[in-house]
Formats: C-alpha cells, structure tokens, sequence
C-alpha cells in the first residue's frame, strides 16, 4: 500500500486542500460579478422603457443585493479579519 501524502492547509475545516478551496471560492466570485453586472444592465433596460414593470425592477434589485451579500461572504472566507 503507497502512504498517503500529508494534508496541506484546509479552508474552513474541509478535506479540500486549500488552494483548490480558494480557487473555487474565487470562481464563484467571479460568476457572481458577472451576474451582478448583467442584472445592472437588465434594470437599466427595463427603466429605460416605456411601461416601467416597477415589480420587475424591485425583483431585480432584490436578487442584486443576494448576489452582493454572497459575494462578500465568500471573500471574508478568503480574506478572514482575524488571525488564524
């Protein structure tokens, strides 16, 4: 039987090695962002028209302010306040 490697450093008490746990964590970031981004441009769009759908908007906005929070709590898993 070949011995197993030692654990390197892990995030949040997971098996993950650390590195791949930041990498994945720093992914879904990104795909946050761009969400973000995209739902700035539908609102705009949708302010711009005609019939304004307040309801849409409101929708909209609320699922920014998910998007925002998400992304912030992901970067405090990676940029933590305290020392370890």
């Amino acid at each position: 039987m070949r011995p197993r490697p030692a654990p390197g450093p892990v995030l949040g008490g997971s098996s993950v090695p650390l590195s791949k746990d930041i990498r994945t964590v720093q992914m879904r970031i990104l795909e946050l962002e761009a969400e973000h981004r995209e739902l700035d441009q539908v609102i705009e769009e949708i302010s711009a028209s005609v019939v304004v759908d307040e309801l849409a908007i409101r929708r909209l906005k609320k699922r920014k302010l998910q998007i925002k929070d998400q992304m912030a709590l992901l970067s405090a898993q990676l940029n933590p306040n305290e020392p370890a």
